[in-house]
């Protein structure tokens, strides 16, 4: 798989909730409790302003936008930011199935779209590797996502035999699309790995180290999938991913090892080899200097990234988030 793919299957988004948002008026909507989801939906008539926590600045959004909030931040919703918002748990449904939400009366402005759950133990480390905001608004870019965007809309006003699990993969269909289009723009000049996927250079080296993690990768080998000095490459890495290449490598090898460990019964040893180190014990110390649990005990799920530790986040983070910038 590509990088992209490899990051959102270990992230394993499911949309539990395609709908749709009809509003009139005046309004002003706080999400608040965005702990471990994405959104992503198209606005289909009107328009609106989006903020979006530690964003400087809202973003307006305005019919054929399709914008995609990766992060699990809390943000907002308006017609207009003066506006003192209202909790979207007073307008919203908690355990909602679906179709059509109307609020004052509805009519101004309409949205499509999805919210996924991920699961994983690191998931928020995972969210990390991604922008706060994906924001599609280039007409060209709009009409590759509009197919999904018209066909969801069909399933929520039009409920047929199945409308739920099409409306699903239409979701799915729109998240990676919405964040492969965000890549072929050019991402500026932030940091972090998906922002150094935009790069041909440094996207054809991570590409290297996702398509094979077991080999035995060095600067130089890596230096020359990117087409560079050994020199240059390392430094160029370390100012677009906010790590080395050889510690992205490594965050990269422990994070598939969790993966495994919490969901399959491969014993340590099988998972050591499969990702490039012939010594259990080698693998061992280095998936506690990165996860700051041993492979058992995160096979147990005791690892300090777990839920059950009430926060959802490792006991140091500095390490992880490396990979995420």
């Amino acid at each position: 798989m590509d990088p992209l793919s490899d990051v959102l299957s270990l992230l394993k988004p499911r949309s539990y909730v395609s709908a749709g948002f009809d509003a009139g008026g005046n309004w002003s909507i706080q999400f608040s409790d965005q702990h471990e989801r994405i959104k992503c939906y198209a606005v289909v008539s009107g328009g609106c302003w989006l903020s979006v926590e530690g964003v400087p600045d809202a973003v307006r959004l305005e019919k054929g936008d399709c914008f995609v909030l990766p992060s699990g931040r809390p943000f907002r919703l308006a017609s207009d930011m003066a506006l003192t918002p209202v909790d979207a748990g007073t307008i919203f449904p908690p355990a909602r199935a679906g179709g059509v939400v109307t609020y004052n009366g509805g009519g101004d402005f309409f949205l499509v779209g999805s919210r996924f759950a991920v699961s994983g133990n690191h998931a928020g480390i995972l969210l990390g590797m991604l922008p706060p905001i994906v924001h599609i608004r280039k007409e060209t870019d709009q009409a590759a996502l509009r197919w999904s965007v018209e066909r969801m809309m069909q399933e929520l006003h039009e409920p047929q035999p199945g409308g739920f699990l099409i409306a699903q993969h239409l979701a799915h269909m729109m998240l990676v699309q919405a964040l492969r289009l965000h890549l072929a723009e050019g991402l500026g000049d932030g940091v972090g790995w998906f922002f150094a996927l935009a790069d041909k250079q440094m996207s054809a080296a991570i590409n290297a180290m996702h398509d094979d993690p077991a080999h035995r990768w060095t600067l130089q080998e890596l230096a020359e999938r990117a087409g560079m000095s050994r020199s240059t490459f390392a430094l160029k890495f370390k100012e677009m991913v906010g790590t080395s290449p050889m510690e992205y490598l490594t965050n990269w090898r422990m994070l598939l090892a969790g993966d495994r460990l919490a969901n399959s019964s491969d014993p340590i040893s099988v998972i050591a080899l499969s990702l490039g180190y012939e010594s259990e014990s080698a693998f061992s110390t280095a998936f506690k200097r990165v996860m700051d649990c041993t492979p058992r005990q995160y096979g147990r799920g005791r690892n300090p990234a777990s839920p059950s530790n009430g926060e959802g986040k490792a006991a140091r983070p500095g390490r992880l988030e490396s990979i995420a910038g």
